[in-house]
């Protein structure tokens, strides 16, 4: 096994892996640990091979919104077909951080790709965190903020394509909205990173509106620099983790006319401690 970070601080590409060998998964682990992104190229899975991995990690979360594959509920899939104009989640998020336990990491296999584009970004909060000023961090360390489902997957999005042609559905479910630690300290590692995110994060607790709205805006906009970025380009077969606990990631929507096709599982998390 051959592991190759994608950057100077976030993601990493591994090699001769296959998540069908459990001898493997004392490796992915670490290095999912380490890198909070891990791209396993080339794996030849059929879906119970992705949740046998997936369960490996933990108890597999069915997703209320996404259509589910053909005959498996575990299995979101995740669909932007040629004709369609919006892929899903363009938005920088962290996938269900509107759970009272949030989501712990996420993991996409690629089916159909474009042959040019279709790539998605990830942002490493750990970094982004490391980055501020101790006075910053200081202000910052006991605040909680409020994040929602429904003004993303509720009938507030009820108009968005992805809900009019049944990739996105279930819009009375959408009624989460939970209290998070605005810095939190890591379940697996132990280190502090920032949890609000452009998505689902509402507003900060015990703040005015314009106050929340400032401070907010400057930490989406400290998160978004490059350089706590890495960039995942996909072939046919890849299977990608990330850590939704430390990371956030959006979909780059650039192929106009073609299509993409990916089979997602989700695992559960548990409650976040404040850093």
């Amino acid at each position: 096994m051959q592991i190759r970070p994608l950057t100077g601080g976030l993601g990493a590409e591994i090699i001769d892996a296959d998540i069908r060998r459990s001898d493997d998964f004392e490796g992915v682990f670490a290095a999912f640990k380490q890198y909070s992104v891990i791209v396993m190229r080339e794996q030849q899975i059929t879906p119970e091979d992705h949740i046998r991995f997936a369960e490996r990690f933990g108890v597999i979360n069915v997703n209320r919104f996404f259509q589910p594959i053909d005959g498996y509920p575990q299995i979101a899939s995740v669909l932007k077909e040629a004709t369609q104009t919006e892929a899903v989640g363009e938005m920088w998020h962290t996938d269900q951080s509107y759970d009272e336990a949030p989501a712990m990491g996420s993991i996409l296999h690629a089916i159909e790709v474009p042959d040019v584009g279709g790539d998605t970004m990830f942002a490493s909060m750990g970094m982004a965190y490391e980055a501020l000023s101790p006075k910053f961090k200081e202000m910052i360390v006991g605040l909680k903020a409020w994040h929602s489902s429904r003004h993303g997957f509720g009938m507030a999005a009820a108009d968005a394509e992805s809900s009019q042609d049944g990739r996105i559905g279930n819009a009375h479910l959408a009624t989460q909205d939970n209290l998070h630690p605005v810095v939190i300290r890591h379940p697996l590692t132990g280190r502090k990173g920032l949890y609000v995110n452009p998505d689902f994060t509402t507003h900060i607790e015990g703040l005015s509106a314009s106050e929340s709205a400032a401070l907010l805006e400057f930490l989406y906009e400290h998160c978004k620099q490059p350089e706590f970025q890495c960039r995942v380009r996909w072939k046919a077969g890849d299977v990608t983790m990330w850590d939704n606990q430390a990371t956030w990631h959006k979909a780059i929507n650039d192929y106009p006319g073609s299509r993409r096709f990916m089979h997602r599982i989700t695992v559960e998390g548990r409650g976040l401690e404040a850093a």
